[in-house]
């Protein structure tokens, strides 16, 4: 079972995507990492700004039939779970309402028979939560070589640190750069006095 995040991202950490910093980085290569990244996932985990977003557009986009159709029914038939404290029509099919506290209705559903990948796609305040309640398994980004300026960052300021292992990294020729993250532990509680025995030696001028 894995709870796994992916994200758009640009260099100063805005993952609110902004279309005039997001397409013009979008090639072949970001497109098959985000097919992986929904590749054997069971549930799609949504906030519900995202939710709003990919509701108001994909729909359309299957009912149109062109290029992206296919992935527009991919996202249709896969099964969506939104977190949302409004009882209005989601207005899609398969989807339903996550209730109660989130952390704790994300384990209820992890929990459930035959959920093996739980995708948390954009949703930044949902991965904000699944953070801090140790729930996220991995953190993908693809961090897109460009400084937004304006926007909602990821990680909000707050205690405690997040320390996390790079499971995997790939560059791309826009500039792209693909990394894949787990949740750890610091590699070691030294300070600076630590620090010293790995500074360089100084050189003779």
């Amino acid at each position: 079972m894995a709870i796994v995040s992916t994200l758009f991202i640009s260099l100063d950490g805005v993952a609110e995507v902004e279309p005039a910093w997001h397409f013009p980085y979008f090639d072949e290569r970001m497109g098959a990492a985000v097919d992986e990244d929904y590749q054997g996932a069971d549930v799609l985990l949504l906030g519900r700004v995202t939710y709003d977003s990919f509701a108001g557009a994909w729909p359309g986009r299957e009912a149109a039939g062109g290029q992206d159709a296919a992935f527009a029914k991919q996202l249709g038939d896969l099964r969506k779970v939104v977190a949302t404290r409004g009882d209005q029509d989601l207005g899609w099919r398969n989807v339903e309402r996550l209730d109660g506290d989130l952390a704790a209705s994300v384990r209820a559903l992890a929990a459930e028979p035959g959920v093996g990948k739980v995708l948390v796609a954009g949703s930044i305040s949902v991965v904000r939560q699944l953070l801090a309640a140790g729930l996220l398994d991995e953190l993908r980004l693809l961090v897109h070589p460009v400084a937004a300026r304006r926007g909602e960052r990821l990680f909000d300021e707050g205690e405690p640190i997040y320390p996390l292992r790079l499971l995997r990294s790939e560059v791309y020729p826009t500039g792209v750069v693909r990394l894949i993250y787990a949740p750890t532990e610091l590699p070691s509680q030294g300070g600076y006095e630590e620090a010293m025995e790995h500074l360089p030696a100084a050189t003779a001028g």
